[in-house]
């Protein structure tokens, strides 16, 4: 009988279940790769409520990355231009607490910043949140987090009074009307993609409208396909809501009884009649008004939306923007409809839940608030005042801070800025600066490691047992099934020795991780994301948990009589909000477009994004050869006209410039984008490819709430060349350290 492990795919945030069994079984041959090394089995766990059963081509193929490349021992160098030596883990934890003291007492616990990712589990966000926020009494932690999903954050904190998306994946097949905006779901959430399409195939009066500039495999299955101009999301919105008022098709009970605002938010959407909207969006009429009928005719509305709405100068308003739709037409807290942001990262919803941005304490309390700093200094035996009142440093705020000289230490863990962040020249000086780096991850080499002092090995998926959360808020066990290679350790194992080190030894004295999380789920009591309900063995023993899901009230009914321990599905169902009058608030905000727009030097918009089979940097699926060979080098897309006008044949080479930097590209001539616009794929740092980073051109400036960078847009110019770009022959050897 075959022994599987149930866990979680370490990819998107669709949140997909697995099972997992090792490579030999009784009677059945050796699984292996295609080098002939031995693999684990993988498969989609049917049992998993998010995903039942399915798995993409990235989460079938995720145990052929395990042994490829790792990181084995802690390795330190005195200089980025010296050679990395092995060194104990007894070493090198002393040699980070010395220099996090040196640091504190002389430029101040401000100069100490850690950058971590929604690769961490749940366990591994809490323990450095304890550890910086409070022990070390520095707010300058933020996650990749930063740029994925702080503008949605944003927009629930500001529309709702809390951060939590209300919807889950069942409404998927049970709305009338699926508004997709700035989401290549097809691509990029797969199996929500494949459950929403399922669905409308069977069901023809349901009506699916995409907006987004490319025709993507997405916007191939809708009904309504919007390709509108980038940066021109907010006119459709507000058109789509002006069309609605003048048809009265809104829901003045549900304004009246729930909500405030609405006055200031109707005065703006009188100025976005249907001829300026069409005209400055590049749609017709004629499509605007499908839009607006197609919402104001269906009684249960989902909306879904993704970085092409969050990485945004104008994130925080799109949001917003996209959620008045919702209030106006009451479509919020019942099934099939609501406002549904899809999750970049397997746990970037896990790690809003333990704080893990700047601005963030666990429990989706706030940095500035008195109060939700009190309940965690009181909750962590800390002197008040301890945590500071001011927002730490974002991402970004650490590259200028590196430039500046107020960062004196930078901690990377499970992340690739080297290739993720924004003006990604500026940002690759700025690492050069810093005076002491300590990079966290599970592999070896990636792009950042060029940039660090102190190589920390960890431990990854199957290797280390936690919890994740998902889009839908489905909180998962992820269960170790192997034993992490060589010296690896878990993050939160990694981060609590540092502080033991420090003095904290009370504060970090757990044996594993299922303490860890014990402690975390406590500190949401009472908060809109309660998980007190939840443990590692009510998830071993009752399978992956929907938040909230108080622990069952003894003797007293409480607030949620008939909650106990039962999840709820939806937030809001009684139409009553986490803001101080219980109405949730209408956002009035005129469309400001791009940060950078195009101009006579600059004529192009590029856009980037992900590829079906590609994770992020690649630091999995490079590694993955069925992978590579699906998409084996970047390209950049163009539209026959502009292709024309330029000179530009297919497959020639194409060297796009910003007012930042350069790359080249081979050029995928097509009319699934518009005129005006280009698309490049964000995988290739230079581990993979010569001279093809999208983030080379990209800029930094970003939402004024969120702080999210506009990643999705900037102005290029283009030139046809005659060289060939190269794309990386990266040979996977066996890891040296």
């Amino acid at each position: 009988m075959s022994e599987f492990t149930k866990t979680l795919c370490p990819y998107c945030g669709v949140g997909c279940g697995l099972e997992v069994s090792p490579p030999a079984q009784q009677g059945k041959a050796t699984h292996r790769d295609s080098q002939g090394n031995p693999i684990w089995r993988v498969r989609g766990d049917k049992a998993h409520p998010s995903s039942q059963g399915m798995v993409c081509v990235k989460g079938a193929t995720i145990a052929e990355s395990l042994d490829k490349n790792r990181l084995h021992y802690p390795m330190v160098r005195d200089s980025l231009d010296r050679e990395f030596r092995r060194v104990s883990w007894d070493e090198v934890f002393d040699i980070i607490t010395r220099r996090i003291q040196t640091v504190r007492f002389t430029q101040g616990p401000e100069a100490i910043c850690m950058y971590g990712s929604g690769q961490f589990q749940t366990e591994d966000y809490y323990i450095a949140q304890k550890l910086m926020k409070g022990c070390l009494g520095s707010n300058n932690f933020d996650a990749n987090s930063r740029l994925c999903m702080s503008s949605a954050v944003a927009g629930y904190i500001q529309s709702f009074g809390s951060d939590g998306p209300p919807c889950c994946y069942e409404d998927l097949e049970l709305t009338d009307c699926a508004f997709l905006i700035g989401t290549n779901t097809a691509e990029c959430h797969p199996i929500v993609f494949n459950r929403l399409e399922k669905y409308h195939r069977k069901n023809r009066k349901v009506k699916m409208i995409v907006v987004d500039p490319r025709r993507t495999p997405t916007a191939e299955a809708a009904d309504l396909h919007l390709a509108i101009r980038p940066g021109t999301d907010i006119d459709l919105l507000n058109g789509i809501a002006h069309l609605l008022m003048r048809w009265d098709r809104i829901d003045t009970m549900f304004i009246d009884d729930c909500t405030s605002n609405f006055s200031a938010y109707a005065e703006v959407i009188r100025h976005y009649p249907p001829d300026v909207v069409a005209r400055q969006c590049g749609i017709s009429v004629e499509d605007l008004e499908t839009a607006a009928r197609y919402w104001g005719e269906s009684q249960r509305v989902l909306s879904l939306w993704s970085m092409g709405v969050n990485q945004s100068s104008e994130g925080t308003a799109k949001v917003r923007t996209i959620i008045n739709l919702h209030l106006m037409t009451g479509q919020i807290g019942k099934p099939g409809a609501g406002p549904f942001s899809l999750t970049g990262q397997p746990n970037a919803m896990g790690g809003r839940e333990a704080g893990g941005l700047a601005h963030l304490l666990p429990g989706y309390r706030l940095v500035k608030n008195d109060q939700h700093r009190t309940e965690v200094e009181d909750f962590w035996g800390l002197k008040r005042g301890q945590i500071s009142a001011n927002p730490g440093l974002t991402a970004w705020d650490m590259i200028t801070g590196l430039e500046n000289g107020n960062v004196g230490l930078l901690w990377i863990a499970a992340t690739n800025p080297a290739v993720s962040m924004p003006d990604l020249e500026r940002t690759k000086k700025a690492l050069l600066r810093s005076p002491f780096t300590i990079y966290q991850d599970a592999y070896y080499p990636t792009e950042t490691t060029a940039y660090a002092h102190v190589l920390l090995p960890a431990a990854q998926w199957g290797e280390k047992t936690g919890v994740m959360t998902n889009s839908e808020r489905m909180v998962t066990l992820c269960q170790a099934f192997r034993q992490p290679p060589r010296e690896a350790k878990a993050d939160w194992e990694i981060f609590a020795e540092v502080g033991r080190r420090l003095g904290f030894i009370k504060e970090f004295a757990f044996t594993n991780s299922a303490e860890v999380y014990a402690e975390f789920a406590q500190l949401t009591k009472s908060r809109p994301c309660d998980m007190t309900g939840i443990s590692h063995e009510q998830l071993q023993t009752q399978g992956p948990t929907q938040w909230p899901h108080p622990q069952e009230s003894r003797g007293s009914r409480g607030s949620r009589e008939a909650g106990g321990e039962t999840s709820q599905k939806r937030l809001y169902t009684d139409l009553r909000f986490h803001t101080p009058d219980g109405r949730a608030r209408f956002g009035a905000y005129y469309s400001r477009g791009l940060a950078e727009p195009p101009d006579s030097d600059y004529p192009f918009v590029l856009t980037n994004g992900r590829l079906y089979g590609h994770w992020h940097t690649q630091t999995r699926t490079g590694r993955i050869e069925k992978i590579r060979s699906m998409h084996p080098e970047p390209f950049i897309e163009i539209h026959p006209r502009d292709a024309v006008k330029l000179g530009i044949s297919d497959n020639q080479i194409v060297e796009v410039r910003s007012r930042r930097g350069q790359a080249h590209f081979p050029a995928k001539v097509t009319k699934a984008i518009a005129p005006g616009t280009v698309f490049v794929p964000m995988h290739w740092g230079a581990l993979w490819a010569n001279d093809a980073e999208a983030n080379a051109l990209t800029h930094p400036e970003s939402c004024p709430d969120s702080l999210q960078p506009e990643l999705k847009a900037c102005a290029v110019q283009l030139m046809p060349v005659s060289h060939k770009i190269t794309v990386q022959n990266y040979q996977l050897q066996s890891s040296q350290w």
